[in-house]
């Protein structure tokens, strides 16, 4: 049976075809839209195969992609459950980081998240998977990896690693998995390290958690990284400046009905010296992070210009289980300036690295006494 054609609910436009012929006089019946004929005459002429679903998934990435926002999105709805749980910063899976080695040599196991699935199952960080539910690795795009790993919860993926050149084969039982969001470390001269993953679920929680466990542990300062953070919910970005920063505006937000927002701190805060690392790839609510916290002068921001990401998106989900996000409104820092307009957040202290240690960054393998941006915003902090 050929499926109904629904694409103008994509952009949430009501255009209610009658079948039936009014008799007012005057009255035509409305004529169809023409997508709807141009999808008609494909179904019914082409003489190839025609997929309806496929023409809808790219007729509704073509109308947001023809907006020019490079912040829209268009999600099919066979990529909506993913896309919800990275945002809930949780999915089913083994809990493994990833990343391609070259040479199609395999996929190289950077990080065994702690109580994990894979650890459970004995997988160790620098395992190179070679095959994957009897499908061989060597070769494959992460994307197919992740998608052969990730299943229904409680059900097994074999998986076999080469270890020291010996080919060990595991079985794998996928669990729910949450994502570490922020995670701190204590580094020499009593500073404490705060890496945010985003600004998704869990945010807040687990950025205060791991401050209160830092200043426990004799931390003096605190260094946050947010570089490669993608940025996520204002509410947990708010959450969390709201804990560090004195009494006063957070964050301003205008919709596209004009209607501004600013959403402001108490008067508790958290007065000790700070810095705030970001690069080209800290986003949104990573770069806003870091501009607050600079207007109140509360914290040196070091390493690389920002990207600039001045626009939020709603995500609205359309009849069919497809969503689209939507740039509806802008955001300004607590003095009202728009990154977007500005070209980004510039460092007080750029830090350049090169491309081999960028990566090493981005998987989270530099060694943080290694790491030329940390060391840069220590030696800020203890003041050499």
């Amino acid at each position: 049976m050929k499926k109904v054609w629904k694409f103008l609910s994509y952009v949430l436009v009501a255009a209610l075809a009658s079948a039936v012929t009014l008799a007012v006089s005057g009255v035509r019946e409305q004529a169809p839209s023409k997508l709807t004929e141009l999808a008609d005459l494909i179904e019914e002429r082409f003489i190839g195969e025609a997929d309806r679903t496929a023409m809808e998934d790219a007729a509704a990435e073509a109308m947001v992609d023809s907006l020019g926002d490079r912040w829209s999105y268009y999600i099919p709805a066979d990529e909506y459950e993913a896309y919800k749980e990275q945002m809930n910063n949780a999915y089913v899976g083994i809990g493994i980081t990833i990343q391609l080695l070259e040479d199609d040599a395999g996929i190289e196991v950077v990080k065994v998240n702690e109580g994990g699935p894979a650890e459970a199952a004995g997988m160790l960080a620098g395992d190179v998977i070679i095959e994957i539910a009897g499908q061989d690795a060597r070769g494959m795009s992460t994307s197919d990896a992740r998608e052969l790993v990730r299943g229904e919860e409680n059900t097994q993926v074999a998986i076999t690693v080469l270890r020291d050149g010996v080919e060990i084969p595991l079985s794998v039982t996928r669990m729910q998995v949450q994502t570490i969001v922020a995670e701190g470390q204590l580094l020499e001269g009593n500073v404490g390290l705060i890496t945010i993953t985003n600004f998704d679920t869990r945010c807040a929680d687990e950025t205060i958690a791991a401050i209160e466990t830092l200043l426990e542990q004799g931390a003096e300062a605190l260094v946050f990284d947010v570089r490669n953070n993608p940025g996520g919910y204002k509410h947990e970005l708010v959450e969390v400046q709201d804990h560090l920063l004195p009494e006063g505006p957070l964050f301003r937000s205008e919709s596209y009905t004009g209607q501004v927002t600013v959403d402001e701190s108490d008067a508790d805060c958290l007065e000790i010296p700070m810095a705030v690392l970001v690069n080209g790839d800290s986003y949104s609510a990573a770069e806003f992070f870091a501009a607050a916290l600079r207007e109140y002068d509360w914290a040196t921001v070091v390493g690389t210009q920002t990207c600039g990401k001045g626009y939020y998106q709603n995500t609205v989900l359309l009849s069919d289980g497809s969503a689209v996000g939507l740039s509806m409104g802008k955001y300004s820092t607590p003095n009202g300036v728009c990154l977007a307009d500005v070209g980004g957040l510039t460092p007080d202290i750029i830090v350049e690295v090169d491309d081999d240690t960028a990566w090493e960054i981005y998987t989270g393998t530099m060694d943080p006494a290694q790491d030329p941006q940390i060391q840069a915003a220590v030696e800020v902090l203890l003041g050499k």
